[in-house]
C-alpha cells in the first residue's frame, strides 16, 4: 500500500490521479489532499477518500472547509505553509506534485527534504530550480518520477539502457489549435480559441501554454534536468496525432519510441507504480485504426515561446525563473484579454532581457527573481492598450 499526498487535487492532473487511485484500492491510499481555491470539489474529494489531512491554500475558504468536514476524522488546514507542513508527516510515501506554477516549488523541496519520492507534474519546479532539486534528491535518496507524458515516455524508453549512450531525445508536440494558423492570424486569436486543444483535456494554464508552445519549452528545460542532457541533445517535432510521446536516439543509430493514446492517466499510473507496470483497464490504442503518423518541424517564428525557452536554457542561472514568472503573468493577462496572443512572447523576452543575471542562484535568489519579474511583467501589461 503506497500512501499518497496529492498537491493540487482539484486540477486536471489531481482529479485524474484520484481516478487512478480509485482503480487500485489495494495499492494506494490518499493521506493528503490540497487545493488552491476550489473548496467544493476538495470537500467532495475528502468525503470520498477520507484523507488524514486537507489543505485549502486560499485561506478565505478555511471556515467553509472546516465546517463541512466537521463530521469526518480529517484534519483541516489553510495557507501555503500548511501544505509543506502536512506533507512532512511520516505516513506519506509519495507526493504527487500537481500544483500549478512557481508556488508548487517550496512544497516539493520540503517533501524531498523529508525523504518522500516525488511524482512530478509541476513543470515549474525543475524549470526554475533544476540544479537545486537534483542536488537535494541525490542527498536525500529520493526518486523524482515524471508525470508529463513526454518525460514519462523518455523514462520508459531508457529503461534497461543505463550503460548505453544516448545521442539525443525528441519531444513530440501536438501543435495545439493554431498549428495551421499564419503569424498574422495569431495576432487576433481569442482565449476561447486557445482553450480548445485538439487532443488533450487539461487545465486553463497548461492549455494556453500548449497553444503558445511554452509548454513544450518548459518540457525542454525539464528534460535537461530529468535526464542530464545538453540543450543541443533535446529537439522538438510536431506530431499532430499525439500517439508517439517521445523518442530516444542511441549512439548506435537505434531509436526507441513510446506510444499510447493521449490519456494522462497512463503516465500517472506508470509514475505511481514505478518501476513496475500495473495492469489497467484503460482504453487501448488500436494501430489498425491509425491511418498515419506525421511529423513536422516547429516554426519558431510563429511559436516564439519555444525559442525563448531554449534561450533561457542556454543562459541558465535565474533566467528560466524570470521567463517562467513572466509567462505565468502573460497567460493570466491573455485569459483576461489584457494582452494579445503574440504579445505574450514579446513581453516574456523583454522581462528575460532585463533581468539581473545570477549564475548560481539559491532559493532566495529565485524567489526574488520571481517576485521582481512578476512586477515588471504587470507593469509592462499596464502600459499596453490591447482593448
Amino acid at each position: 500500500m503506497k500512501r499518497l499526498a496529492i498537491l493540487g487535487s482539484t486540477g486536471s492532473i489531481g482529479t485524474q490521479t484520484l481516478d487512478v487511485v480509485d482503480r487500485y484500492p489495494d495499492k494506494f491510499k490518499v493521506e493528503v489532499l490540497t487545493a488552491y481555491r476550489n473548496v467544493d470539489q476538495l470537500i467532495a474529494q475528502a468525503k470520498v477518500h477520507k484523507p488524514d489531512s486537507v489543505v485549502i491554500v486560499n485561506e478565505e475558504h478555511y471556515k467553509v472547509l472546516k465546517d463541512r468536514l466537521s463530521g469526518l476524522p480529517v484534519k483541516v488546514y489553510a495557507g501555503i505553509e500548511a501544505v509543506s507542513h502536512v506533507i512532512a508527516q511520516k505516513g506519506i510515501d509519495m507526493v504527487v506534485a500537481a500544483m500549478v506554477g512557481f508556488s508548487g516549488m517550496r512544497p516539493v523541496i520540503k517533501a524531498i527534504e523529508q525523504g518522500k519520492d516525488i511524482a512530478l507534474a509541476n513543470k515549474e519546479t525543475l524549470v526554475v530550480a533544476g540544479q537545486i532539486i537534483n542536488d537535494l534528491a541525490k542527498k536525500h535518496g529520493v526518486q523524482i518520477i515524471p508525470v508529463d507524458s513526454e518525460h514519462s515516455a523518455i523514462l520508459q524508453c531508457m529503461a534497461g539502457e543505463a550503460d548505453n549512450q544516448v545521442e539525443k531525445i525528441t519531444l513530440t508536440a501536438s501543435g495545439g489549435p493554431f498549428r495551421r494558423h499564419s503569424v498574422d492570424r495569431l495576432y487576433h486569436v481569442k482565449p476561447e480559441e486557445a482553450l480548445r486543444h485538439p487532443n488533450w483535456i487539461m487545465g486553463k494554464k497548461i492549455t494556453i501554454d500548449s497553444a503558445s508552445m511554452m509548454n513544450k519549452g518548459l518540457e525542454v528545460i525539464e528534460a535537461k534536468w530529468f535526464f542530464d542532457l545538453r540543450p543541443e541533445q533535446i529537439e522538438v517535432v510536431i506530431h499532430p496525432q499525439s500517439i508517439i510521446h517521445s523518442f530516444v536516439h542511441f549512439a548506435d543509430g537505434s531509436i526507441k519510441a513510446q506510444m499510447g493514446i493521449p490519456d494522462m492517466r497512463l503516465p500517472i499510473v506508470y509514475a505511481l507504480g514505478y518501476p513496475h507496470r500495473l495492469t489497467t483497464d484503460l482504453p487501448r490504442f488500436n494501430i489498425r485504426e491509425c491511418n498515419k503518423l506525421t511529423f513536422e518541424e516547429v516554426d519558431t517564428k510563429k511559436f516564439r515561446n519555444l525559442a525563448l525557452a531554449y534561450k533561457a536554457l542556454e543562459k541558465g542561472g535565474n533566467i528560466p525563473c524570470a521567463m517562467n514568472a513572466a509567462n505565468e503573468v502573460a497567460v493570466e493577462a491573455f485569459l483576461k484579454k489584457d494582452i494579445g496572443f503574440m504579445g505574450m512572447p514579446e513581453m516574456i523576452e523583454t522581462i528575460m532581457d532585463n533581468t539581473w543575471f545570477i549564475q548560481k542562484p539559491g532559493i532566495e535568489d529565485l524567489e526574488e527573481t520571481d517576485r521582481l519579474s512578476r512586477i515588471r511583467a504587470r507593469e509592462y501589461i499596464e502600459k499596453m492598450d490591447v482593448r
